[in-house]
């Protein structure tokens, strides 16, 4: 996991920044994005892919990541910026918003996926990031907890969608209740179309 990262610090870089997302998939809610320094000499127990940890873990590691990290930047696109521009310019706003609101400037960002962003420092991609960076993998948990929490909230407002279980995404459950209900104000049209006669 700190293979890129070791890389990186040879070449003398110093304040390695992973980025990545959450919520491009789902039907409703915003993609957030964070963006993570760790330190070079503090290893993370435990900080894998979001996508392999439990939901409890996740949280936990979230409290150790923001306790430990150099810095962290969170970044988010409401609906209506993703219904603006599509979901692949939404999360790249909100990847350039995570890493703008890092407290350390970054001097290279690893960034997960094959898109890379509009921004003025050294940066590459990393396909399946979040699994072979720990930078990345830290700021996988980050953005998911991140937005998980917030569509806990949205649960409370809109109780018949379901949204703390499947947190937005396509799920029966979720698109029987679009189709019961109709749209509420996080859902995404353009994502929804197809479930709406």
């Amino acid at each position: 996991m700190l293979e890129i990262e070791n890389r990186l610090y040879n070449k003398g870089y110093s304040n390695i920044c992973g980025v990545d997302e959450a919520g491009r998939g789902p039907l409703c809610g915003p993609v957030v994005a964070a963006a993570v320094i760790l330190s070079k000499n503090e290893k993370i127990e435990g900080v894998n892919d979001s996508k392999k940890l439990s939901e409890k873990k996740r949280e936990q590691l979230f409290d150790v990541i923001k306790e430990k990290a150099i810095a962290v930047g969170v970044g988010i696109s409401d609906v209506d910026i993703i219904e603006e521009v599509n979901i692949l310019n939404a999360t790249k706003l909100a990847m350039k918003e995570a890493i703008s609101n890092l407290k350390v400037k970054p001097d290279y960002v690893l960034i997960d996926g094959n898109q890379g962003i509009d921004i003025d420092i050294n940066f590459e991609t990393v396909i399946s990031g979040d699994a072979k960076s720990e930078s990345i993998a830290a700021a996988s948990i980050i953005a998911k907890v991140t937005r998980d929490r917030m569509l806990i909230e949205y649960d409370k407002k809109y109780p018949e969608y379901g949204f703390a279980k499947h947190k937005g995404y396509g799920t029966k459950v979720h698109i029987e209740a679009i189709q019961k209900y109709g749209l509420t104000d996080i859902h995404r049209p353009s994502f929804c179309k197809k479930f709406i006669k």
